[in-house]
C-alpha cells in the first residue's frame, strides 16, 4: 500500500486542556509522520470556509464558534492508508461511543468537543491539507 497524507485538527478544547503534546505523541507512536504543523487561531471566516460543507447543517453555527474559541494545530500526517488509519486512531465523533485508547476516548468531552478533526476521505484529506498549507510547508 502507498503512503498516503490526511489532515487532522487538535481543537481548541484539547489545545487548552494541554493535550496537543500527548495527541501528538499518541499519533507518532501509532505511526504517523508529521509533514507539517502550524499553531494557528481561527477567525470565524476561517472556520466558517473550512467547515462550508456543513453549512446548512443545524450544529454549524455552534461548530464555528467552538472552532474559533482557542487556538488549534492543524497537522497533515503520512502514513501507509492515513485517511482510514486516522479516523481509527481517533476513534468515534462520540467519546462516549470511542473505542477504549483512542483519542476521543482519551480526550475528548462529548460529541461536539471531541477534541480531533481527521479527514474522511482522501479527496477531502488534499482539499483540507491545502487549506491549512502550501506545497514548501510540506516536509516528507
Amino acid at each position: 500500500m502507498a503512503l498516503q497524507r490526511t489532515l487532522t485538527m487538535i481543537k481548541p478544547d484539547a489545545f487548552a486542556d494541554g493535550n496537543s503534546g500527548a495527541i501528538l505523541a499518541h499519533l507518532e507512536k501509532a505511526g504517523f509522520k508529521v509533514v507539517g504543523m502550524k499553531k494557528l487561531h481561527l477567525s470565524p471566516v476561517q472556520a466558517g470556509a473550512f467547515y462550508a460543507v456543513h453549512k446548512e447543517r443545524p450544529f454549524y453555527g455552534e461548530l464555528v464558534e467552538f472552532m474559533t474559541e482557542g487556538p488549534i494545530i492543524a497537522a497533515c500526517l503520512e502514513k501507509e492508508d492515513a485517511v482510514k488509519a486516522l479516523r481509527d486512531t481517533m476513534g468515534a465523533t462520540n467519546p462516549a461511543e470511542a473505542a477504549e485508547g483512542t483519542l476521543r476516548k482519551l480526550y475528548g468531552a462529548n460529541i461536539g468537543r471531541n477534541a480531533t478533526h481527521g479527514s474522511d476521505s482522501a479527496e477531502n484529506a488534499a482539499i483540507e491539507t491545502a487549506f491549512f498549507f502550501s506545497g514548501l510547508e510540506l516536509v516528507g
